[in-house]
């Protein structure tokens, strides 16, 4: 028997972010990150969510407050996200515009 564990695609990060992040943080107000670890790295994706006609994904010890400063952002009406490339340049991560790139705590990569 296989099992699918398909993760929901949200058609942008606002929606992603009320849908998804608000609910969680609401029921869990102690949560740091969206795994409700407090430390160490994990490959788990927590959803996609689409931007810039791409498909992005959100690993789960991506830290909510990161994505609170992102949604408030985008709720201002200012795109929050500036695309860098990885450093292999095989791909695509989202930093916040404005935020340093060392210990982001934002891991959201282009799905390829």
């Amino acid at each position: 028997m296989t099992t699918t564990n398909t993760k929901e695609t949200f058609t942008d990060f606002k929606e992603f972010y009320t849908k998804a992040v608000e609910p969680l943080k609401t029921a869990n107000p102690t949560f740091i990150r969206l795994d409700g670890k407090v430390k160490g790295d994990t490959r788990v994706v927590f959803a996609y969510f689409m931007y810039d006609s791409k498909k992005w994904k959100v690993n789960a010890d991506t830290h909510i407050d990161r994505l609170k400063l992102a949604f408030d952002e985008a709720s201002k009406g200012t795109d929050p996200f500036v695309i860098k490339a990885l450093r292999d340049n095989k791909g695509e991560y989202l930093a916040i515009k404005g935020q340093p790139v060392r210990n982001s705590k934002l891991y959201i990569y282009a799905q390829v």
